[in-house]
């Protein structure tokens, strides 16, 4: 199974992200850089709207790169290697 990953600016608005991200996620791998937060889930990634409370878009200012088919939903921004 291939990971999918999703990587954040590091700063005080992406940690909250961050953490929404590792509580929707049990098997999510955190790795701090000095400019950057990347974030590395094997096989799917789910980021719930419920859990960052706040706009799903808003995480998008904060974002420097993601791995992994798209799929998203008011409610649900989730990352996938379609088999």
């Amino acid at each position: 199974m291939s990971n999918v990953f999703i990587a954040f600016q590091k700063n005080e608005d992406s940690r909250a992200i961050v953490n929404a991200i590792v509580a929707d996620n049990p098997t999510a791998i955190v790795s701090d850089q000095p400019a950057m937060v990347k974030i590395d889930v094997p096989g799917r990634m789910v980021i719930r709207k419920s859990t960052i409370e706040g706009d799903l878009q808003e995480m998008h200012v904060h974002l420097i790169t993601l791995s992994g088919n798209i799929d998203e939903t008011d409610d649900e921004f989730s990352l996938t290697w379609n088999q």
